[in-house]
């Protein structure tokens, strides 16, 4: 099993980055990282708490959902960011630390890796990684955000990931898709620097800054796919976001319609037409 190391990782973010970090912690193994930071004290204001680990037994994903990250094969990590105040359209940060997500796996050399709305990173058409995002009961006007992020690095020939991957065809690690896999050290590192570049943009400027980049990476885009918002399906073409971060579709009985909630049950090829 990989150890992971606090001060390599560390090394490995820009200096901007480290300025913000209070503390880097690395677990040998724990249940859900995203939990374990939940349940700490937020750091303060413009700061941020990481966690991480190569062993998570019972990562959360959306919807009750469960994330398996078979031992040494992957990087769990979550980081804690205290916002000075709420900021708006808090929901839409999700998508704007996906695009940090891309920016830290390009700048390590991975290709064609795709967003898929609201969490997941896909790759070869199939489950990369995925996001969390959870906010921190708090008093006062600060804010703590607590982003929880798997990205599969070297995984067993064999694996079964269930229902978290229904729309998925494979699951994928960064080996399939990189000149060689990084250290995780070095992963967590890019992640740390680019994730946290994500959350001082989003808090000046919100999703709406960069929507229109996100869209080069939308997985979904120009997708015969179907939603399940938990009151009803919405089916459709995928087309796009708005600047708010909801999913438009394009259904072929009533146009443009916005979902902000949902799971994708259903996603087809690209190239379908409404």
């Amino acid at each position: 099993m990989t150890s992971l190391d606090a001060e390599r990782i560390r090394q490995f973010a820009t200096d901007s980055a480290r300025k913000k970090l209070a503390d880097i912690e690395v677990l040998a193994e724990i249940d859900s990282t995203n939990s374990y930071l939940m349940q700490s004290p937020g750091p303060a204001p413009g700061t941020a708490k990481i966690a991480a680990t190569s062993n998570q037994t019972n990562g959360r994903g959306r919807h009750g959902k469960t994330w398996q990250s078979p031992p040494g094969s992957g990087l769990c990590m979550s980081v804690a960011y205290t916002f000075e105040r709420q900021p708006e359209n808090l929901p839409s940060l999700t998508l704007r630390l996906g695009l940090g997500a891309i920016d830290a796996l390009e700048e390590l050399g991975a290709a064609g890796v795709e967003l898929k709305w609201p969490n997941d990173l896909v790759a070869l058409n199939g489950k990369l990684g995925g996001i969390l995002t959870e906010v921190q009961p708090k008093s006062g006007r600060a804010v703590t955000v607590v982003t929880g992020i798997g990205v599969n690095v070297d995984l067993p020939d064999t694996i079964d990931f269930g229902t978290e991957t229904d729309w998925a065809r494979q699951v994928v690690d960064l080996k399939m898709i990189c000149p060689a896999p990084p250290k995780l050290e070095k992963l967590a590192g890019y992640l740390t620097t680019h994730l946290l570049k994500a959350f001082v943009e989003f808090e000046s400027s919100g999703l709406a800054a960069v929507a229109e980049r996100w869209s080069e990476y939308d997985w979904l885009q120009g997708r015969e796919i179907t939603i399940d918002t938990g009151v009803g399906q919405v089916s459709g073409i995928g087309a796009g976001i708005a600047n708010d971060g909801a999913l438009l579709v394009d259904s072929p009985l009533s146009g443009i319609r916005r979902v902000t909630s949902g799971t994708i049950v259903i996603a087809g090829k690209r190239g379908a037409k409404a």
